[in-house]
This record gives structure tokens, sequence and C-alpha cells, in this order.
């Protein structure tokens, strides 16, 4: 199985990381750099130069130079400019009545695109927004609606755990994620305990719900009926961590039984 070298590339502090190919250019971690994605040339940082396998990571795009110092200066004017064109983006669709939040603007490396991202509950009818926006800036306008997932997923920040985002970090994709998976796991439905940065249910509740699911699968469930020493009960708990699950007898009395005795 071979290898490759490839470049974790970041647009913006704290950003996601994304992958380039190295093209054969003597790289290391820490520099600028312009690499070739979808929306045109971008400026990002190398944060690290790793070995993948080549299998796994094809068609990558490519490293396609060391920036130099007028890149650099590139890259400063269109940060600068990129806030202009925030400000006047908001300012009109304030003035037309848009049902939309905007939520960043920017310019790509070789300024041949505009793109903004916003937040809205409905579809908008931004044909007039972005008729207005090209005639300002005479480049090609972008508008795109996003979600709060993908909001978060932008701007980063710090989750819970005490560790960045997931979403900014490596998540490509968003599962679709359920109460059911914090109750499988039996986390407190507190709002504020099982909800992310972007106030919908924490990603990670994703991570180990088929372990929990497959091991819930040893215990009988909440509700059941069991018949234990004689006694009649109802399941009202199972703790897969303790291996055992407890039981409300007719008498009313609750009692533990663990799951190497119920084997027995």
């Amino acid at each position: 199985m071979g290898t490759i070298k490839v470049a974790k590339i970041t647009f913006s502090e704290g950003g996601r990381e994304y992958y380039f190919d190295c093209n054969d250019l003597k790289l290391h971690d820490g520099l600028n750099v312009v690499v070739e994605t979808e929306r045109g040339l971008q400026f990002g940082n190398i944060s690290e130069i790793v070995d993948v396998d080549e299998n796994k990571y094809k068609n990558l795009k490519d490293v396609v130079r060391i920036a130099s110092k007028n890149d650099f200066e590139q890259y400063q004017r269109n940060i600068k400019d990129s806030k202009k064109a925030f400000d006047k983006c908001k300012e009109l669709i304030e003035q037309d009545k848009l049902d939309m939040k905007l939520i960043d603007a920017n310019y790509n490396f070789e300024r041949t695109h505009l793109f903004f991202t916003y937040l809205s509950n409905d579809r908008v009818d931004f044909r007039e927004l972005a008729k207005q926006l090209a005639a300002i800036y005479k480049v090609r306008i972008e508008l795109r609606q996003i979600g709060p997932r993908d909001k978060a997923k932008e701007i980063g920040g710090i989750g819970p755990c005490g560790r960045p985002l997931c979403c900014s970090k490596f998540l490509y994709s968003f599962n679709n994620i359920t109460i059911n998976m914090a109750k499988n796991q039996n986390l407190s439905l507190n709002p504020t305990k099982i909800n992310g940065a972007c106030n919908r249910l924490l990603c990670c509740l994703d991570y180990e719900d088929e372990t929990y699911v497959e091991e819930k699968k040893k215990y009988p469930k909440i509700g059941t009926i069991v018949n234990r020493d004689g006694k009649k009960g109802k399941v009202i708990s199972v703790d897969i961590f303790r291996k055992s699950y407890r039981v409300e007898t007719e008498d009313k009395d609750v009692i533990e039984i663990f799951l190497d005795e119920s084997n027995k």
C-alpha cells in the first residue's frame, strides 16, 4: 500500500482543514500557499504535511504555489474589500426588506467571484439583490442559503467538551441526529446539555449511538414484565455501564439485577 504527501490547509484561523496535493513543491508547516479549489484560487495556510494512503485520497486539488509577498498583499485586500461588500449587501437586504440574515462575504483569491452566505427560515427571492450586487462589484455573485449547522461549521468555535467544533474541523456532511440518540445514552434531555453551538442536537450523539443500540439488545426493554425469584416486576431502567437493570416489583420494591446474574 503506497502513501503520498498531502498538505492540510485552512482558509481561516481555527477553520476546517482541507487536504491538497503537494504537487512536488517543497512545503512545510506554517507556510502560506495559493491552492486550487472549486471556487477558483484561494489563499491558505499549511497546518501540517502528512503521509496518507494514496488509495484513500484520490483526485486532490493542487497546491499551485508558495504564496509571495504580492499574494499576501492581495489576500489582505480581499479581506478588507470582503468586509465592505458584507456591509453593502446588508444595507441592500434591509433596503429591499428581504427576510435573510447575512452571515459572511468572501472574494475568491482572483476576485472573479464574490460569495455571500445567509440564514433564512424560508426560501428567498434574491434575484434583484444579486443584480444590484453584480452592478456594483462587476464580478460573478453567488448567494447561498445555509442552516444553523452550516453556520457553526463556517464560523467555528468551542464545543461543550472544550475542543473545537467537530463540524468546523473534520465533518464533511451532517448525519440525521435524533432525540432517540440522547435517550439511548441515558443523557439528560435538557437542551442546554444536548444542543451544540448551532442550537441543534450535538453531532457527537451519533458517534457511539450504534454501540449503545447493540449493547441494549442484551437487556429487557423498559416496561417489560419479568419474573425474578418468583416475583413479577416491571423493568424501569437499564444501566449498561453497571451491566444491570432495575425492576419495580408488585410490592413497589426496586431491585437491581446484574446481567451476569440474569443469564445464569
